[in-house]
């Protein structure tokens, strides 16, 4: 089986995507990083006993991660897949936003995908093969307001994302980003209804859900994907059209 790491996989996006490689014809073996073990990760773990495994890491804590991944390595040989998906967002005000808080953010949703990708890659190009995917937003493009820092993330994550992919290419590796646009999650139902009124109206397709996301992060990492690298999928119901 094929080894996939999956960061912030225990819920949202991360989840979807762990269920949804699980359930495809490619025999993918995923392990899923989380800062804590939900109930749902538990289900699944348990349900996949042989293609599952969870890890309890911060990828926030970056110091940590060349250990956790030489030890990974160690247990299930060259990866071949990494989706980097965990991420966070600090809703505010860039001039009252507190610097730990743009730092963490930074940290998450850029340092550590950057730190990741450098460490498992190095048994992808020992293999000549292998696939990188890592989750932006629209908002690297569109901006929205209150989330300048995060925007600032994202937008760095696709910019690494294609610089990367000319580094690796050579190699049979591919390098490539999917970018959700406002997805039908529990965060979304919890935001004021004028708002989402507003933001459903610009998606004619209608919002996505995270499995419409999970699916193009699958497409990426399989074979049939494999002369598609340094690019950015968008998934957003037509937001941005």
């Amino acid at each position: 089986m094929k080894p996939v790491l999956v960061t912030g996989v225990s819920r949202g996006l991360g989840l979807a995507i762990a269920r949804r490689l699980l359930a495809d014809t490619e025999p993918y073996r995923v392990i899923g990083l989380s800062r804590s073990l939900s109930s749902e990760v538990e289900a699944l773990a348990e349900a996949h006993p042989k293609q599952f495994e969870f890890v309890s890491c911060d990828v926030g804590e970056i110091g940590n991660l060349p250990g956790v991944v030489s030890a990974l390595v160690a247990r299930h040989g060259p990866f071949w897949g990494l989706v980097n998906n965990a991420g966070i967002g600090a809703d505010g005000v860039l001039a009252t936003m507190h610097r730990t808080d743009i730092e963490r953010v930074l940290r998450v949703n850029l340092t550590a995908p950057i730190i990741l990708s450098k460490y498992l890659s190095r048994g992808m190009l020992s293999n000549r093969a292998g696939r990188i995917v890592n989750i932006s937003s629209i908002i690297a493009s569109t901006g929205f307001h209150g989330l300048s820092a995060y925007a600032a993330s994202k937008s760095g994550l696709e910019g690494f994302t294609r610089s990367l992919s000319r580094e690796l290419g050579k190699r049979g590796i591919t390098v490539n980003c999917v970018a959700p646009g406002y997805m039908e999650t529990e965060m979304t139902g919890g935001m004021d209804v004028h708002k989402m009124e507003s933001i459903r109206r610009r998606a004619p397709l209608g919002l996505p859900d995270p499995e419409d996301a999970a699916g193009a992060v699958a497409y990426l990492l399989g074979s049939e994907a494999g002369r598609i690298t340094g690019t950015v999928l968008t998934v957003d119901g037509g937001s941005t059209a």
